[in-house]
Order: structure tokens, then sequence, then C-alpha cells
């Protein structure tokens, strides 16, 4: 018994030894998250990857990770959806089934085009943030015309698109899409941002991926701590700070996603 008990404790010390740099990546890039409206993707994504484990089931577990951070940043902000459940249902409804149908035809589409486009389009924000110097600062709450509304819910069934085949990003367009488009401030945009796309979106991707291959589960239950943990600490600043933090995160993941991203993308041309 005193044996068995022994070598429990060296099996959890072992594990906690072999995943602790993994849920400290965790921690930290879903805390920048948290605060920003998305970019988890750009560091846990590419350390899973080089972890050992192939694209598509890398994608798969870091979508079933950053559920996780959805919930943890919905907990501590879920009172900023009280008045905003028109556009929740929106971002559902019509995001939903392009997370499904990006997740069908990954395997058929090349990534250079897509990371080079999201690439492209992560920089531009970053600067157009900084342009704007009182951009996403305010609420003011735009009445939208019918064509506005449509156009709303295309470009949500194409950012889904691309939340389903690579992810990294996505968020980050989601949140300036809302801001945009509604005229609401940064914190009401994050806070739906992590409620759709972060719990919703990612579940539905994922369990879609999970198709093309497993998850390792051991990994999954560190990420998914990690996950958690970052989203609330990452909600929990933004509500001390407000939306100057918020903006200025957001500004300098947009710009880190965007160069990591053209960075990948010319790698896979070359």
């Amino acid at each position: 018994m005193h044996l068995s008990l022994i070598s429990l404790v060296n099996s959890i010390i072992i594990y906690l030894l072999e995943y602790f740099p993994i849920f400290l990546i965790s921690f930290f890039s879903n805390t920048f998250s948290a605060i920003s409206g998305g970019g988890a993707g750009l560091i846990q994504l590419p350390a899973l990857i080089l972890s050992g484990i192939p694209y598509y089931q890398a994608l798969a577990t870091h979508k079933f990770a950053t559920v996780a951070l959805g919930i943890g940043g919905s907990i501590r902000n879920y009172k900023s959806l009280k008045n905003d459940y028109y556009i929740l249902l929106q971002i559902l409804f019509f995001g939903l089934p392009g997370v499904v149908f990006g997740a069908s035809i990954i395997e058929i589409i090349s990534e250079k085009y897509l990371y080079l486009f999201l690439g492209i389009f992560s920089v531009l924000l970053a600067l157009y943030s900084l342009h704007k110097s009182e951009f996403g600062l305010l609420s003011v709450n735009k009445d939208l015309d019918l064509f506005k509304k449509f156009r709303f819910a295309m470009l949500i069934f194409l950012i889904g698109i691309l939340n389903g085949s690579i992810s990294s990003g996505s968020g980050l367009l989601v949140t300036i899409l809302l801001i945009k488009t509604y005229g609401i401030d940064f914190l009401r945009a994050v806070s739906l941002t992590f409620f759709t796309v972060g719990i919703f979106w990612n579940a539905v991707g994922a369990i879609s991926l999970t198709k093309i291959g497993s998850i390792p589960p051991n990994l999954l239950i560190v990420l998914i701590l990690g996950s958690f943990l970052g989203g609330f600490f990452g909600a929990h600043l933004s509500n001390l700070k407000g939306n100057k933090l918020i903006k200025n995160t957001f500004t300098i993941v947009c710009l880190s996603v965007g160069i990591s991203l053209l960075i990948k993308s010319i790698s896979i041309f070359n």
C-alpha cells in the first residue's frame, strides 16, 4: 500500500514536470487572448505542433482547450452579455454552419493562402486600431439597415469558415466586426466573442475535427486547466483596467498574430 502511494505520487510529479511548460504557455496565451478577444492560437497551436502532434489533431486539441477559455472568460464577464442577446444569436446562427463547413474542407484547401490572407488582414486591423485612437473605447449602439445586417451575417459565416479551418485570429476578426458594425466597446465585443466563438464555435469545430484523428487526453487536461484559468484571469484584468487595456492588448496581439501567420505562409510557399 505504501509503495503504491509512493508510486502514485512519483507519477503525478513526473506528469506535472513533463507538462508544466505547456500549462504555462496555455495560461499566458489565453490570458492575453481573454483581454484582446482572440489570438490564443498564436502561441498555443504552434506549441502543440512542435510537441509532435499532427496539425489536425493539434487544431482539435487547441479548440477543445479554448472552450475552457471561453467558459473562464464568460464566467467573469457574463454581465456584459445581458443587453446583447440578439447579436449573440446572430453570431451562433450564421457562424456555426461556417465552422462546420470550414472543418469539413480543411483537408482539401491549401493552408498557405489562408495564412497569407489572415496574416495581412490581422496586420491591417492592428494598424487601423492604432490609427483610430478612440476606436472601441465607447459604445454608440448603431441602428442597422437590412443591407448592413445581411453583410454582418455573411461576414460572420466567412469568419466561421476560417475558425473551422485554421483557427488563429478568427476571434480577433469577430471582435473587430462587432465594434465596426454595432458600435459597441471592446469589453462588450470581447464578452460576446468569448461566449460565442470561445465556447460554441470551438466546441463544434473540435467535435468536427475529431473525425480526422484522436486527441491526446493527458495533454488536453493540462490545456483545459491553463485555458480556463488564463481566460478567467484575463477577463478579470480587462474588467479592472477597462477598454484602454483591451484596445492596447488587441493591437499588440493582432500585430503579433499577423506577423506570425505571414512568416508561416512565406515558409510554406518556399
